[in-house]
């Protein structure tokens, strides 16, 4: 069965985003932007809510940009083509290589699951990956730590009552000293 991942940027108090909507600490340096493209190499598909869809948005026509470094050329030739699920209700039509989801993200979920593919099936954004948290259906949360403190936000993590019990599956301690963790829910 194809795994479910949730994996974003997130200070080291928690917060995919700081209380003014902002993440620009979140700016990889090269050693974590060539991470996170081997990381996208492995999913099959990626779930999105609307705030991050409009984020990624960029990627669909960068490369167009003459001034594009190779490896951000590289993430582009991964991202485009990559099968996208936009979970949102205010937006009527998507761009690129997505479709608008139907229903919610559980049954989404489910029905990726049962359809034949490979690859993981990659959830980004806190509100969507709470959805699936509360269901049971993250099989790992992977969370690139941020040395910052930004008092405020949108929590990486949802705010719920039910234990979820990890083991640690990597680390990994970048020179611009961000922290990779990644954990896997013990069923």
């Amino acid at each position: 069965m194809r795994s479910v991942t949730y994996s974003m940027s997130v200070s080291l108090d928690g917060y995919i985003v700081g209380p003014d909507g902002g993440f620009d600490w979140t700016a990889p340096d090269e050693d974590v932007f060539r991470f996170w493209i081997d990381e996208i190499r492995d999913v099959g598909v990626h779930l999105l809510g609307r705030r991050l869809y409009e984020t990624m948005l960029y990627w669909e026509t960068a490369d167009q940009d003459p001034t594009l470094d190779d490896s951000m050329r590289e993430w582009t030739s991964l991202w485009k083509p990559l099968p996208k699920v936009v979970f949102s209700s205010t937006l009527s039509a998507v761009q690129g290589n997505a479709r608008l989801a139907s229903g919610g993200v559980a049954e989404e979920i489910e029905r990726l699951r049962a359809e034949p593919g490979e690859g993981e099936i990659a959830i980004g954004g806190a509100t969507l990956a709470a959805e699936a948290a509360a269901s049971g259906l993250i099989d790992e949360y992977r969370a690139m730590v941020y040395p910052v403190l930004v008092g405020g936000g949108i929590p990486f993590f949802p705010r719920r009552e039910r234990q979820v019990d990890l083991e640690l599956v990597e680390t990994r301690t970048f020179n611009s000293r961000v922290v990779y963790l990644r954990h896997r829910v013990t069923r």
